[in-house]
């Protein structure tokens, strides 16, 4: 059974718009500013080895699709050569190779996806994809990036849901120029019920 894993940039008030440069947010490539250094590096070459496929929103699937095809290397060698999934009700035939494209009840397609992998199926930006499957308890496991700046504006990583969603730290350190790499799983029903008394 696949576990669903998003990893995500953000700055220090939880905006994820835009941390490479290529949309047109005002403050687009905001993460080239402070420097991850080698171990943060590592940290994303090692995510990428153990991801058995990207699950990705329309907006970030064609980024990626735009500027992964073109490079080199071993991280641009398995992310062009992952299965990857892509959530639209717009788009028809994904150009980029190994894609499928997800229709219909976005939490009942993750579901059935869920159980066809086995793996790491690893969320990159899609603000809209991360919020569906947090309002539907999809996610296994959160992998935070986060730099120390206040961005003011721009998408968050989390909106608004139906309910609280628990989580406990499982892992954190920093890297670079003081940017935190904080990971989170789902605290366990049982857990929140007794500090609740």
């Amino acid at each position: 059974m696949g576990k669903i894993v998003v990893t995500e940039f953000v700055s220090l008030d939880g905006v994820m718009e835009d941390p490479g440069g290529s949309e047109s947010y005002k403050y687009g490539g905001w993460t080239f500013e402070i420097a991850r250094g080698e171990e943060g590096d590592k940290f994303k070459l090692d995510e990428a080895f153990s991801s058995q496929a990207l699950l990705l929103g329309r907006v970030t699937y064609e980024g990626f699709a735009a500027a992964w095809p073109s490079r080199e290397g071993e991280f641009a060698d398995k992310f062009n050569s992952m299965p990857k999934y892509v959530v639209s009700s717009t788009l028809e035939e994904p150009e980029w190779n190994n894609s499928t494209v997800l229709k219909g009840d976005v939490p009942v397609e993750v579901a059935k996806l869920k159980q066809e992998k086995d793996g790491e199926i690893v969320v990159h930006g899609s603000a809209r994809l991360v919020q569906t499957l947090i309002e539907h308890d999809l996610v296994a496991e959160f992998r935070l990036m986060v730099f120390p700046l206040v961005l003011g504006s721009g998408k968050r990583l989390f909106g608004e849901t139906s309910d609280k969603k628990p989580l406990r730290l499982v892992d954190s350190k920093t890297v670079g120029d003081g940017v935190a790499i904080l990971i989170y799983e789902p605290a366990p029903e049982e857990a929140n019920e007794s500090n609740s008394g």
